[in-house]
């Protein structure tokens, strides 16, 4: 049985270690170094965490004819494949931006492409980063976004401080929200501000849900609750 929070093996808590270990996945048996166990010892790697969510990302994005980028989150995010937390937010960011805007400039023939490359880049991005690496996979995925959508490139000059300033803005709004992390209120979040760079440096409106309300709140364990904006209780105030 997989678990929606905590280990996907046992569901107890993970634990996590400022020093890595080389452990073996408890699914595909593969010995990585980590430093995110449970509490029983199960270690599962990043791509037996996601495999199966990435697919259902990749393909209803294609499908998909939603211009909200968050409406396109929230689908995805009921689904049972994706966790609570977990590196396939790092691709579910990019790739709700890019199903919303290729389908709101009319291009949906776009989506494939950009996809297939957002997810090879988003898998770059380890999990747990957002605590390890000083930057949050769901800031990153915006930034793969605009990168994408610029044609950006190492050697780029406007395309490459766009991309750099889009990650740049996602991962303060992040951060001024505090941890501990919450994959669904970083991804919501970093969508919000994306869709406002849009606009702003991009002339591109994107449609927008008016409020998104958490359903998980329950099922999170480091829940900011009241102090979270997405929280039902939170004082806007």
């Amino acid at each position: 049985m997989e678990h929606k929070a905590g280990c996907l093996i046992c569901g107890r808590d993970l634990v996590y270690s400022e020093e890595p270990r080389d452990l073996a996945c408890a699914v595909c048996g593969e010995v990585r170094s980590t430093t995110a166990a449970c509490e029983a010892g199960h270690f599962v790697c990043d791509r037996c965490h996601s495999l199966e969510a990435l697919d259902l990302i990749e393909q209803f994005c294609i499908t998909t004819a939603l211009e909200d980028p968050l409406a396109i989150a929230c689908i995805l995010m009921r689904n049972p494949a994706v966790r609570m937390h977990g590196p396939e937010h790092h691709f579910l960011v990019p790739a709700s931006l890019i199903a919303a805007y290729c389908n709101h400039r009319g291009e949906p023939g776009r989506k494939g492409p950009l996809l297939r490359q957002a997810r090879a880049r988003a898998g770059a991005v380890p999990g747990g980063a957002c605590g390890t690496h000083g930057t949050c996979g769901a800031a990153v995925g915006t930034g793969i976004f605009v990168s994408l959508i610029t044609g950006s490139t190492p050697l780029k000059k406007q395309e490459w401080s766009l991309s750099n300033q889009m990650t740049a803005r996602s991962l303060m709004t992040i951060a001024r929200h505090g941890g501990p992390r919450c994959c669904k209120r970083d991804s919501w979040l970093a969508i919000r501000t994306a869709v406002t760079f849009l606009s702003e440096r991009f002339g591109v409106t994107l449609p927008l849900e008016e409020a998104v309300r958490c359903e998980y709140s329950e099922i999170n364990r480091e829940c900011l609750r009241e102090e979270c904006p997405f929280h039902a209780g939170y004082l806007t105030g």
